[in-house]
This record gives structure tokens, sequence and C-alpha cells, in this order.
């Protein structure tokens, strides 16, 4: 039995009938080289003899009676490998686009509290012979880079060097022994409260030095423009995705002296501004964009959320496209300056003293009231790119072809662009709603457009 962290519970305690606390993570698979065909009984005895490389899998959530104290991880004592797969065939032609829609749909649908909070659908049918593994994770499970170290754990050549844990089933613990174990948190919790207090302040003044030094204001929640994806949302799910080349991007890197994320940046700053012109719908501001920053840790870890997140303006209004870079280039240096002289870590100890008792039921009550329609959003976006695996990975006698993932969205939040690079592409997904963005393909063909005039 292992506690949750503050961080993980605010993920799993984030989640409405609308808001899906889901991760999803696209693995395209050639399996042309296979000796057999990929069928159900021997995919899963493929994932069956990898499991001990993703310990994450076998755990489900208990939670502490009446949210009062944080839930726990179990190796659950009813793992039913079988509950968590299931099997789609793809409409002809079987290309991007029908693949999208079915992570669409699988993206949907909430997952199951009362097992492992994950499942996979695979998906045959598609063009070139080629079959994709749909995995849906709870972001109470893994951030980003936790799944990046879990997939490339899983998909290791060599065994012995892969980190391998034993499945150990065990009881699910009784109401009083999870309120025994909320009380001796919350005590330590308390305990840690004159400590978090000082690091706070400290770091606020460190913070505001840094920001001193730049010269500007750090961007603020609620400093954006409302744009017409910052509504409440709608349980359905749209969903779209594109394949940038990362020779591409570096070009443009080295030409204007940027960073790879920052033309990450740039690129999402003028397709939105292609987007919002089309409908006649571009704001006097800058839009805000939530960028999650892995924090450093000791060690690589294979599950949970190690994450902070720092506020870019993305200057949808300024026309030059290498002028636009260059501005977003500019503002991320300044608020990753900021961010790291404040203290990443203060995020996830912050977390742990939020109140569950009260945080769930606001969280909902939000959602019911649809207050998203009608206030300025405290960010417009989520932006965020990951560093996947270089190399490309193996196992089965498939090779994968492509990796995609996103995160969720959140009331008046209703897009989130992510990137995952993998080999020699950067892979992005772009997620909405239908209340939010009808149309995702209008986001992604307007990535492609401007990568191209930076480009040119």
């Amino acid at each position: 039995m292992e506690e949750m962290t503050g961080l993980d519970t605010r993920f799993l305690y984030s989640e409405t009938p609308t808001v899906h606390m889901n991760t999803i993570k696209i693995v395209v698979v050639d399996v042309s080289s296979r000796s057999e065909a990929l069928t159900p009984a021997v995919f899963r005895d493929l994932l069956s003899d990898r499991l001990d490389r993703m310990p994450a899998l076998r755990r489900r959530v208990v939670p502490a009676p009446y949210h009062l104290g944080r839930p726990v991880w179990i190796d659950d004592p009813d793992f039913d490998l079988d509950a968590h797969i299931s099997w789609r065939r793809a409409p002809e032609p079987g290309g991007r686009r029908e693949l999208a829609a079915i992570a669409a749909d699988v993206l949907a649908v909430p997952l199951d509290r009362d097992r492992p909070l994950w499942d996979m659908t695979v998906v045959d049918g598609l063009d070139g012979g080629q079959v994709a593994v749909v995995v849906k994770l709870h972001h109470a499970l893994a951030d980003g880079g936790s799944a990046v170290a879990m997939l490339e754990n899983a998909f290791m050549a060599d065994a012995g060097s892969a980190v391998v844990e034993a499945y150990r089933p065990e009881p699910v613990p009784e109401g009083r022994e999870l309120l025994r174990l909320a009380a001796r948190s919350q005590a330590d919790q308390l305990r840690s409260v004159p400590s978090l207090a000082r690091r706070s302040a400290a770091g606020l003044r460190a913070a505001r030095a840094a920001s001193r030094e730049t010269g500007n204001k750090p961007t603020a929640p609620f400093s954006g423009p409302k744009a017409s994806f910052n509504v409440s949302l709608t349980p359905d799910r749209t969903f779209a995705m594109t394949a940038l080349p990362i020779a591409d991007l570096l070009a443009i890197k080295t030409s204007v002296g940027t960073t790879l994320n920052g033309v990450f940046l740039g690129l999402c700053a003028g397709a939105l501004r292609r987007y919002l012109v089309d409908r006649g719908e571009l704001p006097d501001t800058s839009l805000v964009a939530s960028v999650p920053v892995g924090t450093s840790r000791d060690r690589p870890y294979l599950s949970g959320n190690h994450v902070d997140n720092m506020y870019v303006p993305l200057p949808t209004g300024v026309g030059d496209p290498v002028e636009r870079l260059r501005s977003v280039h500019r503002a991320a240096g300044e608020s990753r300056r900021i961010r790291q002289a404040m203290g990443h870590e203060l995020l996830e100890q912050r977390a742990a003293m939020t109140p569950l008792s009260l945080y769930a039921p606001v969280i909902r009550l939000w959602g019911r009231t649809h207050l998203s329609n009608r206030m300025r959003p405290p960010i417009n976006l989520v932006a965020s790119n990951v560093a996947g695996p270089r190399e490309p990975l193996e196992t089965g006698g498939g090779v994968v072809s492509a990796l995609y993932s996103v995160g969720p969205i959140l009331e008046g939040i209703g897009l989130n662009i992510t990137a995952w690079s993998y080999v020699d592409a950067l892979n992005v997904c772009v997620l909405g709603c239908r209340a939010s963005l009808p149309d995702p393909w209008a986001v992604t063909d307007a990535l492609e457009a401007e990568l191209a005039e930076l480009r040119a």
C-alpha cells in the first residue's frame, strides 16, 4: 500500500462528468515483418510478458473514506488483464483521420475507478497493414515523463537492464486503516506548514528578483483574452494529429537562434493566429499557454507526476512569423527563469495541502454551473512538448513507426496541443470537444502551414 502524492490526488479529483482526466498514447506499429499474425491472443501474451516492466498498470486506487485523506495505491488483488484490452477495426481507408476518430471515442469515456486506471484499444485495418495501440492512462497514474520512461522500459531489448517489479496483490485496506494513515499524513503535513511557508516566501522573493532582471512582469493567470475554445466542456472529444519533421524544426531553431521548444511554441502561436483569423476572432492581446515543465528527479520514475507549469504568452497579434517566434522565445525564457527561481518543487509540495473534502465538490460545482462560459479563463490552452524516444522501439517482431500523446482539457480551457518527439518526427496532437473545438483538423492544418512558412 502506497499513499498517493498530493499532485496525483489533485489530478484524480479534478475529474467531472465533462472533464475526463485521461491522457492517451497512440503507439503505431509496423507488423509487416512478423512471422505470425498479431491476433488478440498473441497481443495479450505479449503484453502479459511485459507487465512486470510496467508495474503501475497493476495498481488500483482506494480512496480514503469521505475524502478525509489522500487515496492509496495497491496492487489490485482482482487484476484482470482481459478487462483492459479491446479491439477495433478502423474504417477504410484506415488513415490518420480514421485512427483519430477512434482515439476521440476512447477519450470521451471515463475510466472505471474500481480497477487500475488504464485501458488499451488495439486498432487494426490501418493503411499499410499497420496496427495502433491506443493507450488511455489517467493523469493520476503518469505524466509525460513517466509515460515515456514506462514505454522505454517496456520496449527495452536487454531484459537484464529493464526495471522489473513483481506483482504483489494485497487485500483492499479497510476504512479504519485508511483513516489512521490519513491522520498520520495530515499530522505530518501540519508540521511541514511553517517550512513550506518559508520556502514559498523565499521562492516568491526570488521570482520577483528574477522578474526585475528581465525587465518584464511575469505572465499571470487570467491575463489572457477569452477565446472561442475557452468555454464549458461537453463530454465528447474532438481529436486530430500530425507529424512534423524534426529536421525542419532544428533548421529553424539554428537559423533564428531559439530552442526546439521555442519553435514548437512559435508554431502554436502562428497556427492559432491563422485559426482565429479564419474565424474572425483574433483578440487584441496575446493568448496565454500553460506549458508543463518536468521537475528534476534523483532517479527515473515509471509512474506518478513530477511536473510544474509556466505561463507563456503566445503573441497571436504579431503578423511576421519570425518576429512572432523570437517573441515567444524571449517570453518562454523569461518565464522559465522566473519559475526556476521560485522553485519547481513548490507546486508538488503545495498540492499536498489541498483540502480534499472541499476540492472535489468545488470542481464539480464549477462544471455544473457553466461559469466558464461567462468568465475570463485562467489560461487559454495547454501546450506541452515531451522528449520521446530517440531510437526506434521494437518488440515482438514489430517496429514502432509513430508515437502520439495528449493530455486532458479542463473547464474553460478547451484546447490542448501536445507534442511528443519520436526518432525524426515531432508528433503533435490537438484535443478539444465539440463546444470548444468543432474542427481540430483546422489547427493541425494551420500547424503544417505555419511550419512551411517558417521554413521558407
